[in-house]
């Protein structure tokens, strides 16, 4: 076997069997970043803040109980000849003109235990179906959040692990280049080529060792970006994950995804449901802003103390009530706010439109997409295997002195080339296959499948 694909075997294997003790899978990964990605948690939190704001509209729904207390000392005639009244302690004395006139302080302690129950208050149940519609979007958002980060945690997870087999295949085409440094000025001793082919060989070789240490500090930072994307710090070291050394083989990938090329019906999907609930939310506000101007009726039940002694002792007394108010004109903001909301129920109802629509053109997007990817799948594949074989030829040829330095340089190139599209078809389908599940309303989770076949390397 050519001694490039060779090297590039023997690299990834080691690399593999190096880690594989601890070795970060995708499954890991995909769990690491529910609990922990940035995305999750702000929309999380996002969450939390509009469940909690749908209780807010209960206000003017549940009933409200307070208990009151104070004390009170006064000299007016109104309120000493109430006081006393209150306390029940009124005498035939207490009618004397000059007492009513000039009474003497007097000091009470009022107690009071006090029940408002609204009866009807339209803006306030129209206010809390608006709420919960509002929260339930909020939890949509935040399923799709979890679920599209399922597809960037996929993407930089063997996105790393492309680097990585990319740094490999590198440098095992750094050694065979070097070695035809070296078999060149072999043969310019012996005097069978010029010394231009060893200059030639040498200039290839600087340019796949330049190409070797970018790829090897690509791996570093695609480390980081999958760290930063789960949630950790990308510059400490010891948070950087372990991964495996090899991308799945081609065969297996195919295996996995090709089902997902069948035209099939999309499953509802998170970012459409909470578009719907939000229109549904912005409509239900626009009714809220109407609901003002409708008449509210509300009750209320008081139980009050009065004593010139304590809190909550003496005399006793109650007072029932229901109160019906209706505010016909409140000033210009009352009109601005339903106008305000009728523009934002258009709004969201648009967006929900755009939504449910953009979701059918991802699903046939992802669809062609994926099936180009398999297509290329297909090309680079074969490319290693001719590739490979022309190099090998090739290298004959030169050995015998019938191949130029150029064209043994160049069979090499064309190797090193089509092994690197190979890594890279297999990414970019592998994250095709995530789009697509993502696009027809199905968990890229499901992809974890994958793992199974980086517990032993595989090559390219």
């Amino acid at each position: 076997m050519n001694r490039v694909v060779s090297g590039i075997n023997a690299a990834l294997l080691m690399c593999a069997l190096s880690t594989a003790h601890a070795q970060l899978t995708l499954g890991d990964a995909l769990r690491s970043a529910d609990r922990s990605a940035y995305g999750n948690r702000v929309a999380a939190g996002r969450a939390a803040t509009a469940t909690a704001q749908a209780l807010a509209p209960l206000k003017g729904v549940l009933p409200t109980v307070r208990f009151e207390a104070g004390y009170v000392r006064t000299t007016d005639p109104i309120g000493v000849f109430g006081a006393i009244l209150r306390q029940r302690t009124i005498a035939p004395p207490n009618f004397d003109p000059e007492r009513l006139n000039h009474p003497d302080a007097v000091g009470n302690y009022q107690g009071g235990v006090v029940i408002e129950q609204p009866l009807f208050n339209g803006d306030a149940w129209a206010g809390r179906r608006a709420a919960l519609s509002a929260a339930d979007a909020a939890g949509a958002s935040a399923d799709w959040t979890r679920v599209a980060m399922h597809v960037d945690v996929i993407r930089a997870y063997y996105g790393a692990v492309l680097a990585t087999e990319r740094a490999a295949t590198l440098g095992a085409a750094a050694r065979a280049a070097h070695a035809h440094v070296s078999q060149a000025e072999s043969m310019v001793r012996q005097g069978l080529v010029t010394k231009s082919d060893a200059l030639l060989a040498s200039v290839r070789a600087g340019d796949v060792d330049s190409q070797l240490a970018e790829a090897e500090g690509n791996v570093l930072i695609a480390r980081r970006q999958l760290a930063v994307l789960l949630g950790r710090d990308g510059l400490q070291s010891d948070t950087l994950p372990a991964l495996p050394a090899v991308l799945p083989g081609a065969a297996r990938i195919r295996v996995v995804v090709v089902a997902d090329t069948e035209t099939v019906v999309a499953a509802p999907r998170a970012d459409v449901e909470a578009a719907s609930r939000g229109a549904d939310a912005a409509s239900g506000d626009a009714l809220r802003a109407r609901l003002a101007f409708v008449p509210r009726i509300n009750s209320f039940a008081r139980y009050d103390w009065n004593s010139p002694s304590r809190l909550y002792a003496g005399e006793r007394n109650w007072t029932v009530g229901v109160m019906a108010s209706w505010t016909v004109f409140a000033g210009a903001g009352d009109i601005s706010d339903v106008r305000a909301s009728d523009g934002r129920a258009l709004a969201a109802q648009a967006e929900a439109d755009a939504a449910a629509a953009n979701a059918r053109l991802e699903a046939q997007q992802t669809l062609t997409a994926l099936t180009v990817a398999l297509t290329r799948l297909d090309i680079a594949e074969r490319a290693v295997s001719q590739s490979a074989e022309a190099h090998r030829i090739v290298a004959r040829k030169y050995e015998g002195g019938l191949a130029t330095v150029v064209e043994l340089l160049d069979a090499q190139a064309a190797e090193i080339q089509s092994a690197l599209a190979l890594s890279q078809a297999r990414w970019s389908t592998i994250v095709a296959a995530a789009e697509r599940r993502l696009a027809i309303g199905r968990d890229p989770a499901s992809l974890t499948v994958l793992d199974a076949a980086q517990s032993v390397a595989t090559s390219p």
